[in-house]
């Protein structure tokens, strides 16, 4: 009857407002108010072939022009090629100009391999004011990582760099002009993103039609949900000014894949000006990303950041860490 009828209609329609707002609220009662922030004992002391120095923070006053910060899990195959080419660039710049002085922080982010001694090599040969480690008592995620080495390093500005080396380092000169072309800086803030979206053509041809397709699923929730104005947020080469590296990650929530979109999408809402600067970029074999569960997980996670921000479970607030 046209009453029946009229009564399913007006269910479907309850389902269909209902689904949504569980969502909603599901994201809003499991939200972590304030990012998680833990640093135990261990993680106070760089470790050096000598012993341990205690590291800084990143509220103290900067006295390196360039930090760089290398997130490494079970890395230790990969590591070399981009400490070599890091390390061979940094020194280079140094002589030319003594008054450029860096650091490089290998974050191990409880390795299971010899990552760590690996890197403690390098502190060796170079000197632990150049090459510091840092080794995490457990895995944190690449976020959390990446946030342990910003939190610990010295530098005007702040680089993330991947332990696989597939960027070409020489390009932190090209986010460097972008840095630079963003000025004046309110506030003192500002991020150059390196991107790999210039590539996408060539990267598609090589790919199977599965991947392409999770990799256009992602892009779009990255747009439709979060971040419209960078068109690769994954590319891990980022440069920081050390107070855009301050307010961004005492905000962040997520540890994970997904950080760097949350990281952009705090810097926009706090109106943080973003440079994308294409640079060279090489696939190294070896990577920890499984195609389908990382990207299902990320296309969660992404949903959760609206959402949580959305409803006031996650609010722009900075937090002081010890």
């Amino acid at each position: 009857t046209p009453l029946v009828t009229d009564q399913f209609a007006a269910l479907r329609n309850v389902r269909v407002f209902l689904f949504p707002s569980q969502i909603c609220a599901i994201a809003h009662v499991t939200a972590v108010k304030m990012p998680a922030f833990h640093r135990h004992e261990e993680e106070k002391f760089f470790v050096t072939a000598e012993g341990k120095e205690p590291v800084p923070s990143i509220y103290d006053p900067a006295t390196r022009e360039l930090s760089v910060v290398v997130p490494s899990y079970n890395e230790e195959d990969r590591l070399p090629l981009m400490m070599d080419e890091a390390l061979d660039y940094l020194e280079k710049r140094q002589k030319q100009d003594p008054s450029f002085t860096y650091e490089v922080i290998v974050v191990d982010d409880g390795s299971k391999d010899q990552t760590k001694e690996v890197a403690l090599k390098y502190s060796k040969k170079y000197g632990s004011d150049k090459v510091r480690v840092l080794p995490l008592v457990k895995n944190r995620g690449k976020g959390g990582a990446v946030r342990m080495g910003v939190f610990s390093s010295r530098g005007k500005k702040i680089l993330m760099a991947d332990a696989d080396g597939a960027t070409k380092f020489p390009d932190i000169e090209k986010v460097e002009e972008g840095l630079k072309n963003l000025q004046p800086w309110p506030n003192g803030m500002a991020i150059s993103c390196g991107s790999r979206a210039h590539l996408e053509k060539d990267s598609i041809a090589k790919r199977s039609y599965f991947r392409t397709l999770l990799m256009y699923g992602f892009h779009f929730l990255v747009w439709f949900l979060c971040v419209k104005e960078i068109r690769d947020t994954q590319c891990g080469f980022k440069l920081l000014t050390r107070k855009a590296a301050e307010e961004t990650f005492t905000t962040l929530h997520i540890e994970r894949w997904a950080f760097d979109v949350e990281l952009l999408y705090i810097a926009q809402r706090l109106k943080i000006p973003i440079a994308e600067v294409a640079v060279n970029w090489t696939e190294i074999e070896g990577s920890k990303l499984v195609p389908f569960w990382s990207w299902l997980q990320m296309g969660r996670d992404l949903l959760f950041i609206r959402l949580r921000y959305m409803t006031g479970a996650w609010k722009l607030e900075t937090r002081k860490y010890n």
